[in-house]
């Protein structure tokens, strides 16, 4: 069975984490990705080390299914070579600080030159104006783009999401640009170039906030459940922020994820009031409706907490789903880790790596029916560059020996 890119070749100038989750995405699709790195290696290979002297899971869990080579692009030869890689690229992706490959003399222009048809791609920290030189990371992109200032419980201070929409949001949103660019050259013929900001991302993730920031003109957000409201959109704890107010309510025996978030829809408050044990709120005047609540979230979800909270989560999810009120249960990381569902459904996968041995990864969250994903180890450090200089673009063993004895590869 073919795959949905199956024959779609990029070339991944990527590193760290923004980069390397898009290119990993199109590797899942089926493209062929080759990982360019300088002789060095992507820096995390390196970070964050559970074990010595091994590729670092950071590495591996974004780099599955790819190549790698190693070449030193400032370089001539490694310029010379690079311009072969190009010339036979589908799609080229870096994410380098604002200019950096412009000064190795690889501009659009110049990329254009050699191969017309190419997609290239470029994720940055941010767009053109005063930010553009801004050095980008994961939390500065989230403070930036709308999320911390509304993430956080009001008389706290703005908090930072434990998922990554500033790094891997933003691949995420390269991947989309990557697809269409590829579509839009079956009818032109030529490629174009793809700029992804990780604050444009990030704030394209915060829209419902934006969208408050604007209601705020005519009053109050009756559904948050804040006091006081100024001229900007208040962090509001766990509400849900949508149509139907949501809250986490404590379980037992009470640690730090035990907790249910509960949606109360107008359909699901008559059942609701009866497994809590307070059906005269059903049809009380103060309580009946979903307008008469509003003023009274805090109250409502008071009264679900002291019935949630002298059951195990599991148990609250058990009878919440058997009167078909929205719900979940927080999961912890060991939680998902162990989650047999998960791994039936190909999220949560074991792979083998040649020096570490077996590590969990996540597995791809795009579910094709003719492009199934077999998700594979990340490579070695420079594990394909024979396959590639030699199989590929044909450069001798003895040249090849010499590129590594001039530091070129």
């Amino acid at each position: 069975m073919t795959r949905a890119l199956e024959g779609v070749r990029v070339l991944d100038m990527t590193h760290v984490q923004s980069g390397p989750s898009a290119t990993q995405l199109l590797a899942w699709l089926g493209a062929d990705v080759v990982k360019l790195e300088a002789p060095s290696g992507d820096i995390t290979r390196r970070q964050l080390r559970d074990l010595p002297g091994v590729d670092s899971l950071y590495f591996t869990m974004l780099n599955c299914n790819k190549r790698s080579i190693t070449l030193n692009v400032k370089s001539e030869r490694g310029k010379e070579i690079l311009t072969e890689l190009i010339r036979r690229s589908d799609v080229l992706v870096e994410n380098f600080g604002p200019g950096a490959v412009d000064r190795t003399g690889f501009t659009w222009e110049r990329i254009q030159e050699i191969n017309p048809r190419i997609v290239y791609t470029s994720i940055k920290g941010f767009g053109e104006g005063p930010y553009t030189a801004f050095k980008a990371y994961e939390v500065v992109a989230q403070a930036m783009g709308g999320s911390m200032s509304t993430t956080g419980f009001q008389d706290g201070p703005p908090l930072a999401t434990g998922a990554q929409i500033g790094d891997s949001g933003t691949g995420i949103h390269a991947v989309a640009g990557i697809l269409a660019a590829l579509f839009q050259r079956e009818s032109t013929g030529r490629g174009q170039r793809v700029n992804v900001a990780m604050q444009h991302a990030v704030l394209n993730l915060c829209r419902v906030k934006l969208r408050d920031q604007q209601r705020l003109q005519h009053g109050p957000l009756a559904e948050y459940p804040n006091e006081d409201f100024g001229d900007e959109v208040p962090r509001s704890g766990n509400a849900s922020g949508g149509g139907q107010p949501g809250w986490a309510v404590k379980c037992a025996p009470g640690g730090p994820n035990d907790y249910v978030y509960v949606i109360v829809q107008p359909v699901g408050w008559q059942p609701l009031c009866a497994l809590i044990g307070r059906p005269e709120l059903a049809d009380a005047p103060e309580w009946a409706t979903a307008e008469a609540r509003l003023p009274r979230l805090d109250k409502m979800f008071q009264l679900i907490e002291e019935w949630s909270s002298a059951l195990p989560k599991w148990d609250v999810l058990e009878q919440l789903n058997a009167h078909d009120i929205p719900c979940g249960p927080v999961l912890s990381t060991k939680e998902i880790v162990e989650d047999e569902s998960l791994a039936a459904n190909g999220m949560i996968v074991r792979v083998e790596h040649p020096e570490r041995g077996t590590f969990t990864t996540v597995g791809s969250p795009l579910k094709l029916s003719d492009s199934p994903v077999d998700v594979v180890t990340s490579p070695l450090l420079g594990q394909h560059n024979e396959e590639v200089y030699t199989g590929e673009l044909g450069l001798g063993k003895e040249e090849l020996r010499l590129l590594k004895t001039d530091g070129v590869i």
